[in-house]
């Protein structure tokens, strides 16, 4: 039996790492297409795919259809445009959609594509870069569970962990979920490591102190020498725990939760983006609370 045809749109540094591991397996990644053509067009060169300047030649070129972009404005744009859509003529395809979305927007997706004749799975990535590249994602999948088994030969490859989450929808909000924990965490130890800055404390021995006490968190490891170097090269950028965290919100709302840490968080990611910190790593939230910083200059 062949393998499927994959394609992928949206190939900034996640996506194109996952076509990568994919191609690396033995997939034939057919085509490949991006907002930024010029990305677009290297990534297709790299892996001798197509780059077709329309979204209907895209899923006309494979049979699964990754979609891997910014957020929700950007996934109406390639599934609902009237000029130019991946639905159009997309009968028996599936799309695996992997980025950070509203769950009523993945729904309304699924609707749509099974009008369409097609089929959705969300694919929501609690990983990076690098786990892109090694085919060590964790992935939590959402859908019509049938649909889900089809592809799970595909995503075993890519996730080091795959968790089927339940219909469309229940991905998303797990993913959101896991994000606005995460954002609060990061916020969190940057205000721990700003004051103990302030205080005068050994930053070295605090990150110790505070690994081997209750004040640990994988966040800690990941990020804290980052905030304590202000090394803040961007993995998860903070304009989109800015978005990921009023996902949460809106979720938290809909159910009449009060949330006050996830708004209080989420308010200190926003002012990262006015104040034009939103493309540094979730990381230099810690610009915001260390003395001497971006917003501390001669206090």
């Amino acid at each position: 039996m062949s393998k499927e045809r994959i394609a992928f749109v949206g190939v900034g540094r996640m996506g194109s790492n996952m076509a990568r591991r994919l191609k690396d397996v033995g997939y034939d990644i057919t085509a490949v297409y991006d907002i930024n053509t010029q990305v677009a067009q290297e990534v297709a060169a790299e892996l001798g795919a197509a780059a077709p300047a329309r979204l209907a030649d895209v899923t006309a070129a494979a049979d699964v259809i990754f979609t891997v972009v910014t957020n929700d404005a950007s996934m109406r744009g390639i599934f609902f445009s009237p000029e130019d859509s991946l639905l159009a003529h997309a009968t028996g395809k599936i799309f695996v959609n992997c980025a950070t979305l509203s769950p009523g927007l993945q729904q309304e997706v699924e609707k749509a594509a099974e009008a369409a004749g097609a089929h959705t799975v969300e694919g929501c990535m609690a990983s990076s870069i690098s786990q892109a590249r090694q085919g060590t994602l964790y992935l939590m999948c959402g859908g019509r569970e049938e649909v889900f088994q089809k592809i799970e030969p595909i995503l075993k490859l890519m996730s080091v962990n795959l968790r089927f989450c339940g219909p469309t929808g229940k991905a998303a909000e797990v993913k959101a979920l896991v994000n606005m924990v995460m954002n609060i965490n990061t916020a969190g130890l940057a205000e721990g490591l700003g004051l103990a800055s302030a205080l005068g404390l050994d930053l070295d021995l605090i990150r110790e102190v505070f690994s081997q006490t209750g004040a640990n968190s994988r966040v800690l490891e990941t990020d804290g020498g980052d905030m304590q170097s202000r090394e803040h090269d961007c993995w998860f950028s903070a304009e989109h725990a800015a978005k990921d965290s009023n996902i949460a919100l809106d979720l938290a709302k809909a159910k009449g939760l009060a949330l006050p840490l996830a708004a209080a968080t989420a308010a200190q990611y926003e002012k990262m983006v006015v104040e034009g910190l939103g493309g540094l790593d979730k990381s230099g939230i810690a610009e915001l609370t260390f003395p001497g910083r971006h917003l501390h200059q001669g206090a």
